[in-house]
């Protein structure tokens, strides 16, 4: 079994972790990343009229060279959130530690949340599944747009990769707008939360949420052959 690891090139570790000797992987990066400039999103946060705000969540590693600027909005104890170990990992080397990781998306953050108001370091365009529930508990709440991923161009090497592969990682609705003409009908989409899901389910019969802590689950789905 061929398993095609979609992020951008040294950020795809902690899927390869998971998928360990169950299968071969191959890289297939499917976007790359533009940085907005940190003056720009200094001002932005500045501006904001929400704080000091007492839980910082950092969606991405990408998105913690710009916690230093957030913490200036913040109140002296912030809790800080982060999802993935891939961010907490980048977030201890600037130095900082986390009250608490999510396994998986930003939304398993939602119960975690205690101090309020919130701020969302996030992508342009990216998943707001957290925000949404936060203010559906009527938590206050702002998010700022740090990078935003955009789609690359294959090529052939790297698409016949992609179409040789039985299962596809998709971390974003980017990555699958660059995958769709890849991948197979039987290949399987293992995606980490339900936007993606969605954006990949209306085009594609194969596709269950695997990253994180639903890794096992969606394993044993692939493996089974349903």
């Amino acid at each position: 079994m061929l398993v095609a690891l979609t992020r951008e090139l040294g950020h795809n570790e902690d899927l390869r972790r998971l998928v360990g000797d169950l299968a071969e992987v191959v890289e297939v990066p499917l976007t790359r990343t533009h940085y907005r400039d940190l003056a720009d999103v200094g001002s932005e946060l500045a501006a904001l009229a929400g704080g000091p705000y007492a839980t910082l969540v950092v969606t991405s590693a990408r998105a913690v060279r710009y916690v230093p600027l957030a913490l200036e909005v913040a109140t002296d104890h912030v809790d800080l959130l982060s999802v993935g170990p891939a961010t907490t990992r980048a977030l201890a080397e600037a130095g900082l530690g986390v009250a608490a990781q999510s396994a998986g998306t930003a939304l398993d953050l939602v119960d975690v949340v205690a101090e309020y108001p919130v701020l969302i370091l996030a992508a342009l365009g990216g998943r707001e599944e957290l925000a949404e529930a936060l203010a559906s508990r009527g938590v206050a709440c702002d998010v700022v747009a740090c990078y935003e991923t955009v789609g690359v161009e294959l090529d052939a090497a790297q698409g016949a990769s992609l179409r040789g592969a039985d299962v596809v990682f998709i971390g974003a609705p980017s990555a699958w707008r660059v995958a769709r003409p890849y991948v197979r009908p039987d290949a399987w989409v293992l995606v980490p939360g339900p936007t993606t899901r969605d954006e990949v389910a209306a085009e594609h019969g194969r596709v269950t949420l695997g990253w994180g802590d639903d890794f096992p689950a969606a394993w044993d789905e692939v493996s089974s052959g349903r």
